[in-house]
């Protein structure tokens, strides 16, 4: 089971968010809010934070422009995550994606399940790396925004969670564009 490792120091983090709506605003963005205010309470710092239409361009120029800082460590996009037809985020985002993160989504929906049932099979909640960039894509609900952030984005990025996490690897996370193309996996030479 994990575990906090005392011993080791908190290392704080660049985190941007996104909320992908139609119709919200910065005065009634409750899971965009809440996500702010966790990422801050747990000692990151947020760089940036957006709003944008549920437009696949929007979304994806947003999410392209903050992997590109290297000031930025994590997004986390909130909302577009569903099956209507203004349901985009996943389709904007994960092209983006050098390596999909798909326990990030099981994890979810697991821990998702056991809160809503079955209802969780609506959310196409992903994940994934970018360049050196972790990203995060989270259905609109708040309960869904703080069940991701505090049971799974949360322990990941804080370095003393045992028996591993995702700060002591974000040195790495560029290794396969380092590698350059055509290059095996296991750091063959051309």
């Amino acid at each position: 089971m994990s575990r906090i490792d005392q011993s080791r120091p908190f290392i704080p983090v660049a985190i941007a968010v996104l909320t992908v709506s139609d119709t919200r605003q910065p005065d009634d963005d409750k899971s965009g809010n809440l996500l702010a205010e966790r990422v801050v309470a747990a000692g990151h710092r947020l760089v940036d934070r957006a709003i944008v239409r549920d437009e696949i361009e929007d979304i994806r120029a947003r999410v392209r422009r903050w992997i590109g800082e290297p000031g930025i460590d994590v997004v986390i996009t909130t909302g577009g995550t569903g099956f209507t037809g203004r349901d985009v985020t996943p389709e904007a985002v994960e092209p983006l994606f050098d390596k999909r993160m798909d326990g990030f989504s099981q994890v979810f929906h697991r821990i998702s399940y056991d809160k809503i049932g079955t209802s969780t099979i609506q959310s196409r909640a992903t994940g994934g790396v970018a360049g050196a960039t972790l990203v995060f894509c989270l259905p609109g609900s708040p309960g869904a925004c703080r069940d991701a952030w505090d049971e799974i984005i949360g322990p990941q990025l804080d370095y003393r969670q045992m028996p591993c996490n995702f700060v002591e690897i974000m040195p790495r996370l560029d290794e396969h564009l380092k590698r350059g193309k055509g290059q095996a996996a296991t750091g063959a030479r051309g």
